[in-house]
């Protein structure tokens, strides 16, 4: 009877961490497996660990794993809502997308900060379809570790938008990318009478700048 008893016990707490964990699911947003920040990963960590030690403890009350599951959801939640205040704090926990080739050019140093060798590049390519570096015009290291592949097109003077400006805040990053100077962008937005402060997003391509205000696009 006792040996019956468990197996309804782990099959009664397996249905209620299944409808528990799609539930928190929902709450943290759709995401794909492969596009999850490091904060939704170690949260998706703990609450799979939480939930097998539950299952495997029976001894144990389920709302010692119930509580810090719901928890961590509640600090992913919350780290979410800072991150999209904070561009800095979105940064050092999501990390920017990084330019690995620029106009069919292989940004070495890019690479090594990202400590991203060229034999993961070269395979990301062919999984793309590329044969060769030469055919590719922009290549960049999302934060989700996926590579974006633009090929370059023939005949054609297509620049792939770079981020100047998200949030308020100058990329200093993409300036020297573009190579231009913080001076260049400040006497830009001077002349368009637009304040730093109030631009949600601002990239150049084509050797233009535009300007995303207040659901304004503005090209210069």
């Amino acid at each position: 009877m006792g040996d019956v008893m468990e197996y309804v016990t782990v099959i009664v707490r397996t249905i209620i961490f299944y409808i528990l964990i799609t539930l928190v699911y929902r709450f943290m947003g759709k995401r794909e497996v492969g596009e999850l920040g490091i904060v939704d990963l170690i949260v998706s960590i703990l609450i799979a660990e939480l939930a097998a030690i539950s299952i495997d403890n029976l001894e144990d009350s389920i709302f010692l794993s119930i509580i810090p599951m719901f928890l961590l959801v509640a600090i992913q939640m919350g780290m979410a809502h800072i991150s999209l205040k904070n561009s800095k704090i979105r940064n050092v926990f999501d990390g920017e997308p990084s330019v690995m080739i620029n106009r069919g050019k292989i940004n070495f140093t890019e690479m090594v900060k990202q400590r991203y060798n060229l034999d993961d590049l070269l395979t990301q390519l062919r999984e793309k379809g590329i044969k060769s570096i030469e055919e590719v015009d922009y290549a960049i290291l999302e934060t989700s570790g996926r590579l974006s592949v633009f090929p370059r097109e023939k005949n054609k003077n297509h620049d792939y938008p770079l981020a100047v400006i998200l949030d308020g805040k100058i990329q200093e990053d993409t300036l020297f990318q573009i190579k231009k100077t913080r001076q260049w962008l400040l006497t830009m937005l001077k002349e368009e009478r637009v304040n730093l402060e109030d631009i949600f997003y601002g990239f150049y391509r084509e050797k233009q700048l535009y300007i995303i205000k207040n659901s304004e696009l503005i090209k210069r």
